[in-house]
């Protein structure tokens, strides 16, 4: 994997581990419950990702890195979730953080395992996606991908970025960055302006 794109796998396994471990402290799991609900938001999507390219063991698994920072963000979150709760809606903060960087790192680790451009867009969402699935089932709730909010799309148009600057020949870095930039602007928007996707006519909930 290259550096840049390593680094920006760390950085969102850091952010959706503390969205993990948040949601874990506000569902009152013990220390061990909010450790496990850290490391299933962090690496879900990427062993998804993985296992589906055929770079196995997934990087998750086989390295060190990915079990030390999440497990790191899950107890400086249950030790000090004070402090992070004082952000405006954490859970919803570190998860758009998360999901911009994971589709970008996704998209690229896709191309660069020689998949061609639309399925390396539909697996660069899938790794956004795959951690914030795993927290909300294992914390009993109905998963946001499945609700009306832009958030698998906002992953796609991320993904779409990496895919786009590849076949133009741009460099890495600051297409990653901008992709993932894209991916966070909009969730942000999306929830403080309540951007969503439409529901079926006359249902409830």
């Amino acid at each position: 994997m290259h550096p840049f794109v390593l680094a920006l796998d760390l950085i969102g396994t850091f952010a959706f581990a503390i969205s993990g471990a948040t949601l874990g402290v506000r569902k009152r799991l013990d220390l061990f419950g909010v450790l496990v609900l850290s490391f299933a938001a962090a690496v879900s999507g990427g062993i998804g990702r993985d296992v589906l390219i055929g770079a196995t063991p997934p990087a998750a698994l086989a390295t060190w890195h990915y079990i030390v920072v999440s497990c790191a963000a899950g107890l400086a979150t249950f030790y000090r979730h004070g402090d992070i709760e004082r952000l405006r809606n954490p859970v919803q903060l570190f998860d758009a953080v998360g999901l911009g960087l994971f589709a970008v790192t996704g998209a690229a680790k896709a191309l660069a395992a020689g998949l061609n451009p639309l399925a390396a867009m539909l697996l660069g969402m899938l790794t956004g996606i795959g951690g914030g699935i795993a927290r909300d089932v294992l914390a009993a709730r109905i998963p946001v991908v499945l609700q009306s909010d832009l958030y698998a799309v906002a992953a796609l148009a991320g993904a779409a970025v990496v895919v786009g600057g590849e076949r133009l020949g741009l460099p890495l870095a600051p297409v990653l960055g901008t992709g993932a930039v894209l991916v966070f602007v909009l969730r942000f928007l999306a929830i403080r302006r309540g951007w969503r996707l439409p529901v079926a006519p006359g249902s409830e909930g």
